[in-house]
C-alpha cells in the first residue's frame, strides 16, 4: 500500500483558523475522511475549525480560494473520485491537483491533500479512516498542512 513509510506528525493547530472543504459525493468515505481530519485537528488543539461542503471534487479549488479569502490560515481538502469508464477520472483528478496547487502557491496558504483518487472502491475505503482502514488521509492531511502552516516565516 503507498502509506508504507508514512511519518506520523505531531502538529500544534492550536490558534490556526482552519477550513475543511469537504465534497457531497461518496459520503460514507467522506465521512470517514472528515471524522479522521476533526480528530487530528483536535489532538492538535484546535476545535475551532469550520466546515465547507461542496458539490465535488472538481469544487475543491475554488472552495479552498474562498474559505482562504475568509480568513483560513490552513485548508484541508477532502474528497473521493473513483475512477470510471471513460477519461473523466484523469480530468477531474488533474483539475483538483492542479487548482488545489494553484491556490496554495498563489496564497501562500497550506492546502492539505486529503482527495483520493483510486480504481475502485475498496481502496477509498482502506484509506479512509474508518473502523478497519488501513489508512487515514484525512488526519494525514490535517498533520501536513498544519506542519506547512509552522514553517511559514
Amino acid at each position: 500500500m503507498s502509506g508504507a513509510g508514512a511519518p506520523k506528525l505531531t502538529v500544534d493547530a492550536s490558534g490556526l483558523a482552519v477550513t475543511i472543504c469537504v465534497t457531497s459525493w461518496h459520503t460514507e468515505i467522506t465521512g470517514g475522511l472528515l471524522a479522521g481530519a476533526e480528530r487530528a485537528l483536535q489532538e492538535a488543539g484546535n476545535d475551532t475549525y469550520s466546515i465547507m461542503r461542496v458539490p465535488g471534487a472538481f469544487e475543491l479549488p475554488l472552495a479552498a480560494q474562498y474559505a482562504i479569502q475568509d480568513g483560513a490560515e490552513v485548508v484541508i481538502a477532502l474528497g473521493v473520485v473513483i475512477r470510471g469508464g471513460t477519461p473523466h477520472f484523469e480530468y477531474v483528478c488533474n483539475a483538483v491537483t492542479d487548482g488545489l496547487t494553484r491556490v496554495q502557491l498563489d496564497t501562500g496558504v497550506p492546502i492539505g491533500f486529503g482527495v483520493l483518487t483510486v480504481d475502485d472502491e475498496k481502496q477509498a475505503l482502506d484509506r479512509s479512516g474508518l473502523e478497519g482502514s488501513k489508512e487515514d488521509k484525512g488526519a494525514e492531511a490535517v498533520e501536513a498542512a498544519v506542519a506547512m502552516a509552522r514553517l511559514k516565516p
